[in-house]
């Protein structure tokens, strides 16, 4: 028996490795998109979580906001306003009273270069509570005065250090040639310790 097979109009296919290679990377493929929509569908139901706990905290602001004004319009009041410049009075009172001279000049004791000396300290409240120390000094060289700055800069009291002026003059104290003016916030112990925690 003969068979006529034209290889060139004809060629030869093997399926099998056909299916192999192709249903292979389809089955791959496949899993991919299982993988994919799996995770979609994970990320966006932990969206909907999150956004439900945005409306939760968003309520929760408001309502602490709505407390806030009626407690605020409550002591606006004609009635409450006696008590509320007593306890705005005592509030400030208590914060000057925690002020403690003792430990500030502890903590300038620390910084200070040797000849070179406190001539005034003034402190500072500002509205939100950070201390505000306007410190004059004096001494013999703008060098101390500089490595007074460093001092200060690199202490956990006392931030944004800058000099407000200087003044070269020749005072009745010997060796106060120079008079520097510094300003810097002072920060206490107690929050020292409570912001590195």
């Amino acid at each position: 028996m003969r068979l006529d097979i034209n290889l060139a109009t004809h060629p030869y296919e093997d399926p099998h490795s056909f299916w192999l290679r192709w249903g292979g990377a389809l089955v791959a493929l496949v899993i991919l998109t299982l993988v994919l929509v799996y995770s979609a569908l994970a990320g966006w139901y932990t969206a909907a979580s999150d956004r439900a706990l945005i409306r939760v905290r968003r309520q929760q602001i408001s309502d602490r906001e709505r407390e806030q004004q009626n407690a605020q319009a409550m002591l606006n009041r004609p009635e409450n306003r006696v008590v509320r410049d007593r306890s705005q009075f005592l509030n400030d009172a208590f914060e000057r009273k925690a002020f403690s001279w003792t430990k500030v000049f502890e903590d300038l004791e620390q910084v200070m270069p040797a000849r070179l000396h406190v001539v005034s300290i003034h402190p500072q409240m500002s509205p939100d509570h950070p201390l505000m120390l306007d410190v004059v000094v004096a001494g013999e060289s703008q060098e101390r005065a500089l490595e007074l700055m460093r001092n200060m800069e690199n202490s956990r009291h006392f931030r944004q250090t800058q000099v407000l002026g200087v003044v070269n003059a020749a005072t009745a104290v010997p060796g106060d040639n120079v008079r520097f003016d510094i300003s810097s916030l002072y920060v206490p112990e107690t929050e020292t310790k409570r912001s590195s925690r």
